[in-house]
């Protein structure tokens, strides 16, 4: 059966275990199977020295993208990474409620990047790009953090900046500017925009 917007035979494959991200592309209309590349994104890190922030993540996106196409050849693969960027320091996602507490206390009432980075491979080839939003976190007290963490419960440890913006997290900021999309982790219109210009969409 043709799909309505999407050209190829088989569904976008999507390098990630991401629920966000997959409802990202399932929301757009874009059929897509998930294939976690499963990778060690500290060694990957570690490998790849003194790069800057918005460059790492372009690094683990292209890695991820490249290990899920090795497995699924042909196919067309989508890989996506996001570092948080404190004035060049980077964040992972805290172990638990106390390392979600230390990290929102180095957040709150500063700004800090989200880089969202984006691989795409297709036909052999591999193509990344790149968008930053930028967030202001409210200044919070330790019994706010307590609060946030306490509403927010374990849902804290599933990203970086033990914050998710789509859910109890978007109490912390005073102001984000970015893309909505670049925040989740996976920027869509300018993907949608690199699927047109590879002919793989319909309209």
């Amino acid at each position: 059966m043709t799909h309505p917007l999407w050209r190829p035979a088989e569904p976008l494959l999507l390098a990630s275990g991401s629920p966000t991200r997959r409802d990202l592309l399932a929301s757009a209309g874009l059929p897509v199977e998930t294939c976690p590349a499963d990778i060690d994104e500290r060694a990957v890190e570690a490998q790849a020295g003194a790069l800057p922030p918005p460059a790492l993540a372009l690094r683990l996106a292209a890695v991820k993208a490249q290990a899920v196409a090795a497995r699924h050849p042909g196919r067309i693969v989508l890989g996506a990474d996001q570092v948080l960027d404190l004035d060049g320091t980077l964040f992972h996602k805290p172990a638990d409620a106390a390392a979600a507490a230390v990290h929102l206390a180095r957040l709150q009432g500063r700004t800090h990047a989200l880089h969202a980075a984006v691989a795409l491979v297709h036909e052999g080839r591999v193509e990344t790009f790149l968008e930053t939003a930028r967030l202001t976190m409210r200044p919070l007290d330790t019994a706010a953090i307590d609060t946030y963490l306490r509403i927010a419960g374990p849902a804290v440890t599933r990203s970086v900046g033990a914050y998710q913006l789509e859910g109890a997290g978007i109490h912390l900021f005073a102001r984000v500017e970015g893309d909505h999309s670049t925040v989740l982790g996976l920027p869509l219109l300018p993907l949608l925009e690199r699927l047109r210009a590879g002919g793989l969409l319909t309209f």
